[in-house]
């Protein structure tokens, strides 16, 4: 049996869930509502602020949907309540960021600044020149935003210069020696 699979996910106060036909799943909360399809296979059972997921048969795909679908759901609760959040650092001589409207303005060491938008659903901001936060409530285009920023200008292994996740650890390499023979 799946161990993440078969845990319950709970529903916090404030938390509607709506199960609709094929495995249609709103889920409304504080900070807005998400609506996902997911796997027909799997069976949905509501019960006590409580909802659990349970798989037909051990078969391969179906151990592997148990799992995800479990998983899906409770990101999906968990976004409607708390909501979700990258951090990045800009770091170079030079290297800066700026919110303008709905519009983050990058210097990041090109000949012209680096302009990216706000998409539905996701709120950037800036709070110091350096620093970038990324936040919403569906943790896959809050993830998929952030790696599209952060490929704007990957930190490179040298010196570190580019945008990383706050939490990334960058493994330097050493420059030439400079010894001639």
């Amino acid at each position: 049996m799946s161990r993440i699979g078969k845990m319950p996910v709970s529903l916090p106060a404030g938390v509607e869930v709506t199960l609709g036909d094929g495995n249609l799943v709103t889920v409304k909360g504080p900070k807005g509502s998400l609506t996902q399809k997911l796997s027909d296979k799997m069976t949905l059972s509501k019960e006590d602020g409580v909802i659990n997921v349970t798989r037909p048969n051990d078969e391969k795909e179906n151990r592997a949907l148990h799992g995800l679908t479990r998983t899906l759901l409770n990101n999906m609760v968990v976004g409607v309540t708390e909501g979700y959040k990258k951090e990045l650092d800009v770091n170079g001589v030079g290297y800066r960021v700026a919110k303008e409207g709905k519009k983050l303005t990058m210097n990041i060491g090109y000949s012209h600044p680096v302009v990216v938008e706000e998409t539905e659903g996701i709120t950037i901001e800036a709070p110091t020149p350096n620093k970038i936060i990324i936040s919403g409530i569906d943790k896959q285009k809050v993830g998929q935003f952030a790696a599209e920023v952060r490929g704007k200008r990957p930190p490179e292994p040298y010196k570190g210069k580019g945008i990383k996740y706050t939490d990334e650890v960058i493994r330097r390499k050493e420059g030439k020696t400079g010894v001639k023979k």
